[in-house]
């Protein structure tokens, strides 16, 4: 049996009033990620680690930001792409763990679901998936609540 880890990490700007998909999961906050996609920092940082770890390059070269086609799209169809790439290069995921950087809302009770949402995407079991989360300690652009940080490893293997 063959293994590989993969590394992800992204960034996404907070901005007023626009939602705040993490996750999978909508969650009710003042302040919302901006991207081209639904901006689920989380998901992309775990689509960065798998593609990472299969050598298959980024989350930005498969589903560019200037392809009218992912505009908006849920980030868990892009975990759903990425799983189909891996699966065609004869890698399954082994597991997922993952940490989220942010001042608020906080995430633990949204975690349950955000497993749910990311097992069923990826095909795996939500035993397999770890999310955790921290603050900035009120420092820099997290602390000052502009922005979003996730970061993800992950396990592939192939038989």
């Amino acid at each position: 049996m063959k293994i590989r880890v993969g590394f992800g990490f992204d960034v996404h700007q907070l901005v007023e009033k626009h939602p705040f998909i993490l996750g999978g999961v909508n969650l009710e906050h003042h302040v919302g990620a901006f991207g081209h996609s639904d901006a689920d920092v989380l998901v992309h940082a775990i689509c960065d680690a798998l593609l990472g770890a299969a050598n298959l390059g980024d989350i930005g070269h498969h589903f560019s930001n200037t392809d009218a086609r992912w505009k908006g799209i849920s980030s868990l169809i892009l975990l759903q792409e990425c799983v189909k790439l891996l699966a065609k290069k004869g890698w399954t995921i082994g597991n997922i763990d993952a940490m989220i950087c942010l001042e608020a809302p906080k995430i633990n009770p949204h975690v349950p679901a955000m497993k749910q949402h990311i097992a069923s995407a990826a095909g795996i079991s939500e035993e397999d998936i770890s999310i955790k989360a921290t603050t900035n300690e009120t420092m820099g652009f997290i602390g000052r609540q502009e922005g979003i940080v996730a970061y993800a490893v992950c396990l592939i293997e192939k038989a």
